[in-house]
């Protein structure tokens, strides 16, 4: 089976370990893009090419004069509004991510800055360093437990399911709005099907995990975050557009609720950017998912569809992207620059 392999921004050993990739290259005919003029070789090897794996445009262009072409795998992890899905599915051409990958690691940041929140880890330490930390019950006087708590979800796809899982310990109620899923599929899953007004309403945390579509840009702007109680935590941990962030920084600022965010409008942010010195934030510099471990399994779920493919098996690890949604995903593709 012949992969045209391409996976800019990411390289190689980004997302395979050592023994993953002498595996890809040994099992399969791969021709890999190494820094040559992209074009011309994408309009040398696409007429031969079985898979190509690769967040390159494969629009109508490229799709014609790729004849055999029966998968395209971005290993990115997003799908982009640069490929004529519709051809795809029309001619059967698999289109998937290995997104799933990054659930479990950023699952768990967003539990540990929940923590922070509830407990002022976070503030505890800075003022200890400086001097001024408080003892016993003075210390705590904004503390509450996370256990038994009212938590929100906005979205449930994999990363709120991995939160879920992490949470169950702490016997919260948990409450879920997720306009893409019904509420059987929720109330089996084990959450509260539920309004967006009633998540952010009835919630002392609200984790918004939702990628962004062309229907949720700034969903949380001011009306809606006037809707938390007062002292609330918002976890942001998917995507910074879901999000009005200068409602964000007026409501944090204000002592309204409180905020951790790992993921910013424009990132890097800048260094004089105001947000850095809103109070009532916790920040993450997009750190969540990116560990070598999870990167490296994108490796290992693209090897697993791989042998799907060549058994002439349907995709079963990565994410496939689907035709009635995938047309309103705009998430922005990751930059390495």
């Amino acid at each position: 089976m012949r992969i045209l392999f391409d996976p800019d921004p990411r390289a190689a050993e980004d997302i395979f370990s050592k023994a993953d990739y002498d595996r890809f290259l040994s099992s399969y005919d791969v021709v890999s893009w190494n820094g040559e003029d992209r074009p011309n070789f994408y309009n040398r090897y696409l007429p031969t090419a079985e898979v190509v794996i690769s967040q390159q445009p494969m629009e109508h262009e490229q799709l014609e004069i790729a004849p055999k072409l029966r998968a395209i795998v971005n290993v990115e992890t997003n799908f982009l509004p640069n490929v004529d899905y519709d051809a795809c599915f029309q001619r059967g051409i698999h289109v998937v991510a290995p997104s799933s990958v990054f659930a479990a690691p950023v699952a768990e940041m967003g539990l540990g800055m929940a923590l922070s929140l509830a407990r002022g880890i976070h503030t505890a330490h800075g003022d200890f360093v400086v001097g001024r930390e408080l003892y016993g019950l003075d210390g705590n006087t904004e503390a509450e437990l996370l256990a038994g708590a009212d938590v929100g979800f906005v979205g449930f796809g994999d990363l709120g399911r991995a939160l879920h899982k992490l949470l169950a310990g702490f016997q919260p109620k948990i409450r879920a709005y997720d306009p893409w899923l019904p509420d059987g599929v929720l109330s089996r899953l084990g959450v509260e099907p539920a309004s967006l007004d009633d998540v952010l309403s009835k919630s002392r945390f609200v984790f918004v995990v939702a990628t962004i579509t062309t229907d949720n840009a700034h969903l949380l702007n001011a009306a809606k975050l006037s809707l938390m109680q007062k002292g609330a935590k918002l976890l942001l941990l998917s995507r910074a557009a879901v999000a009005d962030f200068e409602a964000l920084k007026d409501f944090a600022g204000s002592g309204r609720i409180q905020v951790a965010t790992d993921v910013f409008p424009e990132e890097p942010v800048a260094a004089n950017d105001p947000i850095r010195n809103v109070p009532n934030i916790l920040f993450s510099a997009h750190r969540a998912g990116a560990l070598t471990s999870a990167l490296q399994n994108i490796g290992k779920l693209v090897l697993e569809d791989l042998g799907q493919f060549a058994r002439h098996l349907p995709p079963v690890a990565c994410k496939r992207a689907e035709r009635e949604t995938v047309s309103r995903l705009r998430s922005k593709p990751i930059d390495k620059s």
